[in-house]
């Protein structure tokens, strides 16, 4: 099984790049979504680290978003109990696909928390900063500060395309993403 790990900027389209390949997607950010909604056990370890933001079930995202507003710490609270779940999800995930040829990691942190392997096949997905803007504006509502301490988690960007096998231009246009990933895969089937 080939493991394509998809990188780039927050708002630069890894997601929707991610299901262009046509492969088995592990979504982390959809995962995260999952945790929110329905784990009563993260529900009770973010209610214990965080008493003053959640307080009813499911999760409330807004309460999440003032909690790291607040205090940057508390995006590492947050990490430190919603990761281990999500790597667990990953897990079952690449369990279950193991018989697939290729499988896709979407997962925005994915070499920041050291979840890639050394043989994984590093996809950057490469968008204009004005679209990328457009879309983290619209994403959290034009809060520039809570788009700042996201991004303060990230490597840099310039070091996510460097150390990249392959980088693939998104610029929002279903046809031309289409062709790029098709000639990326081409390329990677031609290697594997």
């Amino acid at each position: 099984m080939i493991r394509i790990a998809v990188v780039g900027d927050i708002g630069s389209g890894k997601s929707h790049i991610a299901k262009q390949f046509g492969f088995p997607v592990f979504n982390a950010d959809l995962e995260v979504a999952k945790l929110y909604n329905k784990n009563k056990k993260c529900y009770n370890k973010l209610k214990k680290a965080l008493p003053n933001y959640i307080t009813k079930f499911p999760i409330d995202k807004k309460k999440l978003t003032e909690a790291i507003e607040d205090n940057q710490k508390n995006i590492k609270k947050i990490i430190k109990i919603v990761h281990p779940e999500v790597r667990s999800a990953m897990k079952i995930f690449i369990k279950k696909n193991k018989k697939k040829k290729f499988i896709i990691l979407d997962i925005p942190l994915i070499l920041e928390n050291k979840i890639n392997k050394k043989n994984d096949i590093l996809i950057f997905v490469d968008a204009e900063k004005k679209e990328i803007n457009k879309r983290l504006r619209k994403r959290f509502k034009n809060n520039k500060n809570i788009i700042k301490k996201f991004r303060k988690l990230q490597l840099p960007i310039e070091f996510k395309k460097k150390i990249s096998d392959f980088s693939i231009k998104n610029n929002f246009n279903n046809n031309s993403t289409k062709k790029n990933v098709k000639k990326v895969l081409k390329e990677i089937l031609f290697y594997a």
